[in-house]
């Protein structure tokens, strides 16, 4: 099989690389993924076990579409950051007294904080595409109103006030460089951003690669939907290949924020995800690109890369969702975006429970010149990065494209280079997987790789090609 590795290194390698050796040590819970946990079930654990679950991951952060106590108590002193919600039927009330923006602030963040780590409230949902003008005009108020009840108290900076987006708020996002916010909303938008600049707070946006893959269902758009192989898209204004549909919805975003003169705000992704299964209408469907869009989507953000509008910094993103809400209406995939189910087991594994970052006891891998089986590496000891035994072809493709497509130096594997030889997908790739993890903190998770990957304490290096590693 022919690599060519040029035609995926794109926009400033060396921007790229140095903001990979400079991640530092993520903590085993990492702030930047987020999971909605909604609750439109009437079959979830109780609030004191799911906590108990999230503790158990990597997941730092929660949103809930509500402020149930139950649930806010639940996660008090777990460190887990909240988001708590206030429903769009609530707008109306907290907008026009202020009083009842006071009454609300003390029922749900005061009765319950610092233990419970509340650290945005998000007025409404998707109010801005919900076609109800009445609505909103009171956003604002809602929203300021619910401010100077957290300054009051004491706690304007520490908890922000926000509202959540859907992508339909943006007029144009392709290509990115294009994205604009949609002219009818004209003064609202306007000001609302002036506010959340005012304030510090986040602009909550919810993209949906597989609601583009509906409209699009080409074999190339799912590639580049679930952070597969593909050929990339050229921004035609501005010259950046993207190379998944994630970080060019996201930069449309911040096209659209750059464009009104709000560049200091920041985006947080409130809703992403991929379900399982669907009605036979809905194309994309099923566990493997589920897992395949999630499990990439968090490689993604653990190496902190960034979009290329953005770069050095992963976006808060929250995935989802907790569960399968079987309540929820629609088409048979609102039921089916959960992680995990009623029993707590897992519906696929995407590598974000701590266990799965301890490095297990591996196997005899399969990769270039490895003689022998290795022994479990101490924690201080000397460790590659290697493919498990028996990974497709399909997966080893997209994991060296991964690691060359961010900025990696990836020469020693294109023709001429030390490591070219042997010229198979396995070779090839397991020099890019050991690559990422050396300059990536070499923590356990950065050999991870959609659980396809494992530490051996063998060096892999052979002749005269040099695998990174070392104490």
């Amino acid at each position: 099989m022919a690599i060519t590795i040029n035609s995926h290194v794109f926009i400033s390698l060396s921007l790229y690389l140095l903001v990979l050796l400079q991640s530092s040590l993520f903590a085993s819970s990492q702030s930047f993924i987020g999971v909605n946990y909604g609750q439109l079930a009437d079959n979830l654990p109780a609030p004191a076990v799911t906590a108990k679950l999230l503790e158990s991951t990597a997941i730092g952060k929660v949103r809930l579409y509500n402020a149930d106590p139950a649930i806010v108590k639940a996660l008090a002193n777990t460190g887990i950051g909240i988001v708590i919600g206030l429903a769009n039927g609530e707008i109306p009330g907290i907008a026009s007294d202020p009083n009842v923006a006071g009454q609300w602030v003390g029922a749900n963040v005061l009765a319950f904080y610092p233990a419970s780590n509340i650290d945005v409230i998000t007025v409404g949902n998707e109010v801005m595409t919900s076609g109800d003008q009445g609505l909103m005009s009171q956003l604002l108020p809602a929203m300021q109103n619910i401010q100077n009840a957290l300054n009051a108290a004491s706690l304007g900076g520490k908890v922000k006030v926000s509202t959540v987006h859907s992508m339909a708020v943006l007029a144009n996002s392709d290509p990115p460089s294009s994205g604009s916010f949609n002219s009818g909303f004209g003064d609202t938008m306007k000001a609302l951003l002036q506010f959340q600049k005012a304030t510090g707070s986040p602009f909550m946006i919810n993209p949906y690669p597989f609601f583009a893959y509906q409209s699009d269902p080409r074999p190339e758009t799912l590639a580049f939907c679930l952070f597969q192989p593909n050929a990339g898209r050229v921004d035609s204004a501005s010259g950046i290949k993207y190379m998944n549909m994630f970080d060019a919805q996201v930069d449309a975003v911040k096209s659209a924020l750059n464009s009104m003169g709000f560049k200091e705000i920041e985006i947080v992704v409130a809703e992403t995800g991929w379900p399982y299964k669907g009605d036979p209408n809905e194309s994309g469907t099923s566990v493997e690109n589920a897992k395949a869009y999630n499990g990439n989507l968090i490689n993604h953000l653990r190496s902190n890369v960034g979009t290329p509008l953005m770069p050095g910094k992963s976006v808060d993103t929250y995935i989802f969702a907790l569960y399968d809400e079987n309540l929820k209406p629609g088409p048979g995939s609102e039921r089916a975006f959960g992680l995990y189910k009623q029993d707590l087991s897992m519906v696929y594994d995407v590598g974000l429970t701590k266990n799965s970052q301890t490095p297990a006891t591996p196997t005899t891998p399969k990769t270039p010149k490895t003689p022998s089986t290795p022994a479990t590496p101490s924690p201080k000891a000397a460790a590659w990065c290697v493919p498990k035994p028996g990974v497709s072809d399909a997966q080893l493709q997209s994991n060296l494209d991964y690691v060359c497509g961010h900025g990696l130096d990836c020469s020693p594997i294109q023709p001429g280079g030390a490591c070219y030889e042997p010229a198979t997908l396995q070779a090839h790739a397991a020099y890019a997987m050991n690559l990422y993890y050396q300059n990536s903190g070499k923590n356990s998770w950065d050999c991870d790789f959609v659980q396809t990957a494992t530490l051996s304490s063998t060096n892999p290096s052979y002749a005269g090609c040099n695998y990174p590693g070392g104490n």
